[in-house]
């Protein structure tokens, strides 16, 4: 059956962890949605795993409509969730509203994920009370990354911790029925698990939220330039695939591939006909 929100309310209800990966392309998805996972993130990281750039800033409506929609093939039971990319929500709760509805339109999104918290609330709220489900990101929130000074951990200091404790508290009461917590120390995201009565989705946050999310280029190893240390790889998928490129290059260039077994036949009267 297809996951919806009801499924994380319920998780959280029953103590139960819940599991997001992103994905950027119809055969991942549907192999991720086979795995069981209940979420799939299609997440602006694909300005750095897709796309090449050096950030999330440069991604756009476009960028996020025509992944999401190939996403939203491929996953039958997964909860697809699309990233609000930057400017995208900032400018107006019009704009907001706007465009989510583009992500649930045209990218066949069943919710959309934003950056921020207490200032972005009235866009959740809007968004909210045009019926598309929101997913919230507090901590560290790629697209801030120049304001923030590069990425570091958020809330250790005292008022700091105070604030994403504030920022959950919004969101929450905007309507958000998930939120993100990035790059927070383990014991605040706790804190803010046990105070929220919607669930919390960790990335580098600890084992104490209700359910975690991680780039699956990363716990794959398919994505090498950085590797943050919340990261687990699950496989070494990248060094497999690169073993594979390279005996294919080897095969071709020697004669080995292709084989008649890779052939297709006709008949040698037809050919004869031909000279």
């Amino acid at each position: 059956m297809k996951k919806t929100v009801v499924t994380f309310a319920q998780a959280k209800e029953k103590g139960e962890k819940l599991t997001m990966l992103t994905a950027y392309d119809y055969s991942t998805a549907k192999l991720i949605d086979e795995a069981g996972v209940d979420s799939i993130l299609v997440g602006d990281s694909l300005g750095n795993v897709i796309l090449g750039y050096d950030d999330t800033i440069s991604v756009t409506m476009e960028d996020m409509i025509h992944h999401g929609a190939a996403v939203a093939r491929g996953a039958k039971e997964a909860l697809v969730v699309i990233d609000m990319p930057f400017m995208s929500y900032q400018t107006s709760v019009y704009d907001a509203v706007v465009n989510a509805g583009r992500l649930m339109k045209e990218g066949r999104a069943n919710a959309v994920k934003l950056e921020g918290g207490l200032e972005v609330a009235p866009q959740i709220k809007a968004i909210t009370d045009a019926g598309i489900p929101v997913v919230a990101h507090i901590g560290l929130t790629p697209q801030s990354i120049n304001a923030f000074g590069g990425f570091k951990v958020q809330g250790k200091s005292e008022a700091a911790a105070k604030k994403l404790i504030d920022d959950a508290l919004a969101v929450q009461e905007a309507g958000a029925f998930a939120v993100v917590l990035e790059c927070v120390p383990a014991k605040l995201a706790k804190l803010v698990t046990e105070k929220l009565a919607i669930p919390t989705i960790g990335i580098g946050a600890g084992a104490d939220c209700d359910g975690q999310v991680l780039v699956y280029a990363d716990m794959l190893g398919m994505f090498s330039d950085f590797t943050p240390k919340f990261v687990k790889r699950f496989a070494e998928t990248g060094s497999v695939m690169v073993d594979a490129f390279k005996r294919y290059n080897e095969e071709v260039k020697s004669g080995i591939y292709p084989k008649e077994e890779h052939t297709y036949a006709m008949d040698d009267e037809v050919i004869e006909k031909l000279y």
